[in-house]
């Protein structure tokens, strides 16, 4: 990953959650060229969006706890410490989504939302 995009408040990573990874993978794929390199784990396939070699962004199925809901993209925005801005954002009034957790060999996240209702990831790399 650019070092530039582990700096605090770069968009550092896209998202998509849906119903039919399959289908988003074969439209992208056809779109934009991307590739997908699979990482399976004990709650889904993830699927990491690659272009030229890097990874870009993921694509993962939508959880089956989600409320209802359309696919959508979203974006993670690097942050020097996820729990401290997690706890920030809450007192000048977002709602936590997904309260700070650690993603293994990757880092630690959450999910907001700010006070006019649009969600928005968070997100310290740990390398």
């Amino acid at each position: 990953m650019d070092e530039r995009l582990k700096k605090h408040g770069f968009i550092s990573w896209s998202e998509l959650m849906t119903t039919d990874v399959d289908g988003a993978k074969k439209f992208y794929g056809d779109l934009f060229g991307w590739k997908f390199d699979d990482m399976p784990s004990e709650e889904m396939v993830y699927s990491v969006v690659q272009t030229d070699g890097d990874g870009i962004g993921g694509i993962m199925p939508m959880s089956k706890d989600a409320p209802p809901m359309p696919p959508c993209w979203g974006i993670y925005v690097t942050v020097d410490k996820v729990d401290e801005t997690a706890e920030k954002a809450s007192m000048i009034g977002a709602t936590i989504i997904v309260p700070p957790r650690d993603i293994p060999d990757v880092g630690r996240f959450a999910v907001l939302q700010d006070p006019q209702g649009a969600v928005i990831s968070i997100i310290s790399y740990t390398n």
